[in-house]
């Protein structure tokens, strides 16, 4: 026990016990007191717990945003490398009298016979005949319809029956006065994309975006670029004009098979419907396998078919990678069975040339234009 200044006696042993320590030196000197070190204490499995572990939240991050960053800058860079690639030669606002365009998009797709730097032995094996400096004509052409209700593809005839409208030279300037009862495809030999271009707004009132063509040699390079395309030949057929000699299967067939099957009419009793029958199936496969994962993810694959394919396609001065895309996928839905394809519709021949039911083409021109569901059938 111990005896406090005024009296009271205060027992330290039990206060300490208590709870309570008496003032340490430092306190006595002025000084703040300090804080004992208290030593790291046991936890967990090892002999001392040092603290939370590291978050590996933040390493994840930096790794995603890098990869984003990566496949960002490869995107742009690819998109732009491939509108370098594009030959932007037709310009459609020197097409005159023009419909009104309506909901959805009209893309104007074309073959061309175009030999454009073929050697002499690619004409001879490719069976293109003529020489490099021949007069182009289309060997194809077909309308795909890209809107709400699913893509519709509507072949015509290169043989069909129409009227080339007046229009301007491309080259003159000049003015020449309509021509009737001409083939389809002879506006192109006359003055061009454009006046193609012309004659079948004027033919059919429907209003035409975008236009993209591609030649032999270029359809020929994307097919081999690509390792082939698988087909399905229902009935097997030969023709000498073409090259095409096919047995009936399933098979794979390279560019100069490729050419073959879609520019062959003479082994088929419907001449040119059928060719176009067997052009929308063969495009349409094409499109599907060149939009297949197993392509587009693979960049040992995809730059070569681009590459083949944007140096040979000419396409209106508008289009872009972005819609030629689009264009490419609607004609793999259509191949998937998410759209229509049909011929234009025909009613009968004048002077050997296809004639257009005229009552059906203005039904399924007014159905296109308000983005509606094709309900016209071909009927061929």
């Amino acid at each position: 026990m111990n005896q406090r200044p005024d009296g009271r006696n205060v027992d330290f042993q039990n206060r300490y016990e208590r709870g309570y320590a008496p003032p340490r030196p430092d306190a006595a000197r002025g000084m703040a007191p300090q804080r004992p070190v208290v030593p790291p204490q046991p936890r967990g499995g090892g002999p001392y717990y040092a603290g939370p572990p590291p978050r590996r939240g933040g390493k994840f991050k930096r790794m995603l945003i890098s990869v984003l960053v990566i496949l960002l800058v490869v995107s742009v860079g690819t998109y732009f490398w491939a509108d370098s690639k594009l030959r932007k030669e037709v310009d459609l606002s020197t097409v005159i009298d023009r419909p009104e365009a309506g909901d959805g998009t009209n893309y104007l797709i074309v073959g061309s016979d175009s030999r454009e730097g073929m050697s002499a032995q690619q004409r001879k094996d490719l069976h293109t005949g003529g020489s490099a400096e021949a007069g182009k004509r289309t060997d194809s052409m077909m309308i795909l319809h890209v809107g709400s209700n699913g893509p519709t593809l509507i072949s015509l005839p290169r043989d069909s029956n129409v009227t080339i409208p007046e229009f301007q030279g491309s080259e003159s300037g000049k003015m020449r006065p309509a021509m009737g009862a001409n083939k389809l495809n002879a506006a192109y030999a006359y003055d061009g994309p454009q006046l193609l271009v012309r004659t079948v707004e004027y033919n059919t009132g429907l209003h035409i975006d975008h236009y993209a063509e591609i030649g032999f040699t270029g359809f020929a390079n994307i097919v081999d670029a690509m390792g082939g395309v698988e087909m399905n030949i229902e009935k097997g057929f030969k023709d000498d004009k073409s090259g095409a000699d096919f047995e009936a299967g399933r098979q794979t067939l390279n560019g100069q098979q490729s050419l073959a099957f879609v520019r062959s009419r003479y082994a088929f009793t419907g001449s040119d419907l059928d060719r176009t029958k067997n052009q929308q199936k063969f495009l349409a496969t094409l499109a599907n396998q060149a939009a297949s994962p197993g392509t587009l993810l693979n960049p040992f694959e995809l730059y070569p078919v681009m590459g083949a394919g944007l140096d040979t396609l000419i396409v209106d001065k508008d289009m872009n990678p972005y819609l030629l895309g689009k264009m490419f996928l609607a004609m793999k839905d259509v191949n998937s069975g998410k759209g229509k394809s049909m011929n234009m519709p025909v009613s009968g021949s004048v002077g050997g040339n296809l004639q257009w039911d005229q009552a059906k083409v203005k039904q399924l021109v007014n159905e296109l234009k308000n983005d509606e569901k094709v309900t016209v059938t071909s009927d061929q």
